[in-house]
C-alpha cells in the first residue's frame, strides 16, 4: 500500500509493568470513510525487529459501489506484508502477478531493487458492498538483500501453520514458534503471528527474539496484572519472558526479530539504508523509469512534491 499522509502516533501511556518497554497508541486517520491507524514508525520507535511500517486498515464497511483504489505506486529496499481479518484486495505488480488476498492468507512482495503494485477493491465486491479489516506492513531488508531481485509470494491461509490449545489458537505468518514453521521465506531473523485467546487462557510469549511487540486487536488482556485494551502496540522489553491472559476474549498480534542492521530512510513508499538511493528511485519514478503493472497500467501515484526524507535514528 501507498505511504498515507498521516501524523506519527502519539506516545502512549506510562509504562504499566516492567515487561512493557513502550506503548504506542496509533494515529488515526479517516480517509473519506476508511480509518487508517499508524502504529509504526513513531516519533519514539522506528522499527521493530524488520516491521518499519505498520498499520490497521478498517475495519471498515463499503456501501455498493465503494472499496479501495490504490494506483500502482513504487517501493524500493522493502517487503510489503498484507494479512487481512475479514475482506478481500486485489494485488496486481510489475511482475505481472495477479492475487487476491483474502483472511488468513499473507501476500509477501519484496521489491528489492524496485518494484510497482496497486491494491484494488474488486469489480465484483465494489459491486455488493464489502467489510475490509486487516494489517498492512513493510519489513525493511537487511543491506546485502536491498537490491535483490523484486519477488512475489502468496501463501493460503491452510498453508500457514495453526497451533491450537486449551482455548488458544495462534497462526504462524512467519518465523517459527511452538514447534511449528511458516513455510514464508524472509531476508531476516523475524516473527508474526496472530494469536486468538478465549477469555481465560493465557499463553506465554518467550524471549526468542530481542525485538517484540505485541499489537492488540481486539479485547482485553492481562500482562503481570496490567490491563490493556486494542488499538495499542505494546512494546517488550528485550530478554524478559512474558505471559498474556485474556481478561476477555481477545486477539492480538506478535510482530518482530532480530535488530536491524542500522537506522532507515523513509520518503513517501521508499525504505532504505542510503539517502542517496531514495534520491535516485525519486527521479527514476518522476521519469518512467520503473516498469508497469499488467493489466493496470492506465494510471499511476505520481511523485509527491513536497514530501521529506526521515529517518529515525
Amino acid at each position: 500500500m501507498s505511504w498515507l499522509t498521516a501524523d506519527d502516533p502519539r506516545p502512549g501511556d506510562k509504562l504499566s509493568c516492567d515487561a512493557i518497554e513502550m506503548i504506542i497508541v496509533p494515529r488515526a486517520r479517516d480517509l473519506g470513510g476508511f480509518e487508517v491507524r499508524r502504529a509504526l514508525p513513531s516519533a519514539r520507535r522506528q522499527m521493530i525487529g524488520p516491521f518499519i511500517f505498520f498499520d490497521q486498515m478498517g475495519p471498515a464497511e463499503f456501501i455498493t459501489g465503494q472499496g479501495i483504489d490504490v494506483r500502482p505506486h513504487p517501493h524500493i529496499n522493502l517487503a510489503t506484508v498484507t494479512y487481512l481479518f475479514e475482506g478481500e484486495i486485489m494485488h496486481r505488480d510489475s511482475l505481472g502477478t495477479e492475487q487476491p488476498i483474502k483472511p488468513g492468507a499473507v501476500n509477501w512482495m519484496s521489491a528489492g531493487r524496485g518494484i510497482v503494485h496497486s491494491e484494488r477493491t474488486a469489480p465484483e465486491h465494489k459491486a455488493k458492498g464489502q467489510k475490509l479489516f486487516g494489517i498492512q506492513s513493510w519489513v525493511a531488508l537487511p543491506r546485502d538483500a536491498e537490491e535483490s531481485a523484486p519477488n512475489f509470494a502468496h501463501h493460503d491461509a491452510h498453508a500457514l501453520p495453526v497451533i491450537e490449545d486449551s482455548g488458544k489458537s495462534v497462526r504462524l505468518v512467519v518465523g517459527s514458534a511452538f514447534g511449528k514453521t511458516s513455510p514464508v521465506q524472509t531476508a531476516s531473523e523475524m516473527i508474526y503471528a496472530d494469536i486468538a485467546l478465549e477469555a481465560g487462557a493465557a499463553i506465554p510469549i518467550d524471549a526468542t527474539h530481542e525485538e517484540r511487540g505485541l499489537y492488540l486487536v481486539s479485547g482485553n488482556v492481562e500482562i503481570a496484572g496490567d490491563r490493556f485494551g486494542p488499538g495499542q502496540l505494546l512494546v517488550l522489553r528485550p530478554g524478559d519472558a512474558i505471559s498474556v491472559r485474556a481478561a476477555t476474549p481477545a486477539r492480538f498480534l506478535l510482530l518482530g526479530g532480530a535488530p536491524m542492521d542500522g537506522p532507515r530512510y523513509i520518503w513517501w513508499n521508499f525504505v532504505s539504508s542510503r539517502k542517496e538511493r531514495i534520491e535516485q528511485a525519486k527521479a527514476e519514478w518522476k521519469s518512467g523509469k520503473f516498469d508497469t503493472v499488467p493489466g493496470d497500467a492506465e494510471e499511476f501515484i505520481p511523485l509527491p512534491e513536497e514530501a521529506k526524507v526521515v529517518s529515525y535514528p
